[in-house]
């Protein structure tokens, strides 16, 4: 298999219809997937709520219907909301394997390991039915995606040494942060010997659509270079990084992402440098970091589309003061016409519950009720 260090997210594909998040448009997942295949780039990440339960029902069309069992690898994963008993690890890991068609998973993780999801995890013995899963060949590799504190995660790769990976959520703009603590969970990794497979490293799309003033430092360095490379980049600069996971919903993205991590060039100094200028910059002006995720969104009793309220509130935040009429307000107008509105919001903070970011997402949609409100 490659040992390129670009992989390929299945989170955030091509949609059919914008507020349909399982409307994925098969006939363009399958132009991306051969662009990324041909520039020699094998690895895939899904999981079993990914685009409305069908990102793993995409994987299959686009991917292993069409392409030889060696020619591509695939990860996805087991999440905690959906085990309710030992029979459920069966009962959904059987059906992904349905799902996408193949008789083996090269990776498979238990997906989002936090304080909470652990009890569950321990509760109903996954780590050692993982294990079971790779004794048994139906797994090659095993591991888990992270988002809790460097604490948790020493604990859980010290009492289970078995795991062979971890994926964590590391981007320049996180590296640092108090709440997401990039570093020190890298740290751990790098501890415990166990190479880290990157998520969100373009933070949902926020490095790749940065403030003109960073966007600037970018390009007087690099004329010709994507915004969104210098987050990738940044990522895969680490030793101990094993993948960067990008979702890559068009054309351009994959053959630029696949362009200049054919040929990986690690981050020099200078470049380190004016990243640093660059999360100043950005962290004055942005208002919510939300990576778009969607994971608050599944159990929403109002219905209310989560990231995309923030989105519009950043991206409204963010323009300059002097222009006088923007967009975001029409657009949310017309979003709430079909949805739950960000004051329709009941306080019952299930949404905070499964944030990987630890967002105070109800405070959040006070501000925004507020701002749109005027």
């Amino acid at each position: 298999m490659d040992n390129k260090k670009l992989g390929f997210g299945l989170m955030r594909l091509p949609l059919l219809d914008p507020n349909d998040p399982a409307s994925i448009d098969i006939e363009r997942v399958k132009e991306l997937v051969d662009a990324y295949l041909a520039k020699g780039f094998t690895y895939f990440d899904t999981a079993w709520m990914y685009c409305g339960f069908q990102s793993e029902r995409a994987a299959k069309e686009a991917l292993v219907d069409r392409y030889p069992r060696d020619a591509f690898t695939l990860t996805t994963k087991l999440h905690a909301s959906f085990v309710q008993s030992e029979e459920d690890r069966d009962k959904i890991f059987n059906a992904q394997m349905e799902k996408t068609g193949v008789t083996f998973f090269d990776y498979y993780w238990l997906h989002d390991v936090n304080g909470h999801s652990l009890e569950v995890f321990e509760k109903f013995d996954c780590f050692r039915w993982l294990m079971e899963k790779k004794e048994q060949g139906l797994v090659k590799h095993i591991g888990f995606s992270f988002h809790d504190s460097p604490e948790l995660l020493d604990r859980v790769l010290t009492e289970h040494p078995e795991m062979e990976y971890v994926q964590l959520q590391i981007n320049y703009l996180d590296w640092e942060s108090n709440a997401i603590q990039s570093h020190k969970c890298y740290d751990v990794a790098v501890k415990h010997h166990i190479p880290v497979i990157v998520m969100e490293p373009v933070k949902g799309g926020t490095l790749a659509n940065i403030p003109p003033e960073a966007e600037r430092l970018f390009k007087e360095y690099h004329p010709d270079a994507s915004v969104s490379s210098w987050a990738i980049r940044y990522a895969a600069s680490l030793d101990n990084v094993y993948k960067v996971l990008s979702g890559m919903s068009s054309l351009e993205q994959v053959q630029d992402n696949t362009t200049f991590m054919s040929d990986f060039v690690p981050v020099n100094e200078e470049e380190k440098d004016l990243i640093r200028k660059a999360v100043q910059i950005i962290n004055s002006s942005i208002a919510i970091p939300c990576t778009g995720c969607e994971y608050c969104m599944a159990g929403c009793p109002q219905n209310i589309p989560i990231p995309k309220c923030f989105s519009l509130y950043n991206a409204d935040k963010q323009e300059v003061s002097t222009k006088g009429w923007t967009p975001q307000g029409e657009y949310y107008e017309n979003m709430i016409k079909n949805t739950g509105k960000a004051s329709d919001c009941v306080e019952c903070r299930q949404c905070e519950g499964v944030c990987p970011q630890h967002l105070p997402i109800v405070k959040h949609l006070k501000e925004v009720a507020a701002y749109f409100g005027q």
